[in-house]
């Protein structure tokens, strides 16, 4: 499935998924002003994609952030929820708005989320290395709707991230996933000089935290990573 390809969600119903400009959010990074109140502005510079990460919250105040999400977004962009298939499940049978997941190499096997969420669901996996994209393609097919691919360069905001595998080295991961019609969206360490030559290499959007998080204006700072994605 390439960007801006459609696929279900939000319970049956039909939407685009466009991964150009995609956000994981970071509660720390966003502060005083809350994640919700950020997510809205950086939605409204042009973000397409809300991830919603927080390893420490219980379910309930998972949920609770979702609702407030879901709010926020207003069905301008994709709501996932990093690792937590189960509160993704919990959302969705709530009525929220909520689209898919996000899963790592350690946390539920895509073929789980698949299994629970449903065919509408988006299923995102973090992969970096041979052995990764090995056993994504060992999947049935569709079982995945796109790979985040990193880090690109190091970050604090991840500090057990493995090593960096830079634009070059992003480049021939997404070649190899191509084979396969997964697009592969770039995170880690992203500004916005990294733009242009990420998509050049064949990402299908660019995934940051404390480039918008930590802006004194997050929606100029999605402006800006959404402009210089359309750049030409």
């Amino acid at each position: 499935m390439s960007a801006g390809a459609t696929t279900t969600g939000r319970a049956g119903a039909r939407i685009a998924l466009d991964l150009s400009v995609y956000l994981v959010t970071d509660a720390a990074l966003c502060g005083e002003r809350g994640v919700a109140a950020v997510v809205a502005d950086a939605v409204d510079g042009g973000v397409r994609v809300v991830q919603l990460r927080d390893k420490t919250a219980s379910i309930d105040d998972l949920l609770r952030q979702l609702e407030a999400l879901s709010t926020a977004i207003d069905g301008r962009a994709a709501l996932l929820v990093n690792d937590r298939v189960d509160v993704a499940a919990a959302a969705r049978e709530r009525g929220l708005p909520v689209d898919g997941v996000h899963v790592g190499q350690g946390d539920a096997a895509a073929s789980a989320a698949r299994a629970l969420l449903g065919d509408d669901a988006i299923v995102g996996v973090t992969a970096n290395s041979p052995e990764h994209l090995a056993a994504v393609r060992a999947l049935p097919r569709r079982e995945v709707d796109y790979l985040g691919v990193g880090v690109i360069r190091p970050t604090a905001t991840k500090p057990d991230h493995p090593p960096a595998l830079g634009v070059e080295g992003f480049a021939r991961f997404a070649a190899s996933a191509a084979e396969v019609e997964l697009p592969c969206v770039a995170i880690g360490g992203i500004g916005l000089a990294d733009v242009a030559a990420l998509r050049e290499a064949g990402a299908a959007g660019v995934a940051v935290v404390s480039a918008i998080c930590a802006a004194d204006r997050p929606r100029d700072a999605a402006a800006a990573f959404a402009a210089a994605w359309s750049a030409r």
